[in-house]
């Protein structure tokens, strides 16, 4: 009896060597480690359309300095006034 299952147990190992009888780890594979052949490769990128309209209104500012007088003393003080613009 122990002779039988000696020699099974050889044969096994022997078929598993030269690849009669893959081991049950090796038959089991992540679907990540294998390249999908079945969906067909990427085609060249697609290019991004980009439209930039103009715009119905802006900001328009004037700048200027003004002489303030204050208790410490009289002050260059900068002034700004913004309004919207039709574009």
């Amino acid at each position: 009896m122990k002779l039988k299952v000696s020699v099974l147990i050889t044969c096994l190992a022997v078929l598993s060597l030269f690849g009669g009888i893959a081991p049950a780890h090796a038959q089991q594979t992540s679907p990540i480690a294998e390249p999908n052949l079945t969906t067909p490769p990427a085609g060249p990128p697609r290019h991004r359309i980009e439209i930039n309209p103009r715009p119905l209104l802006y900001r328009r500012c004037v700048d200027w300095y003004e002489l303030q007088h204050r208790p410490s003393g009289t002050v260059l003080y900068p002034q700004m006034r913004c309004w919207w613009v039709r574009g």
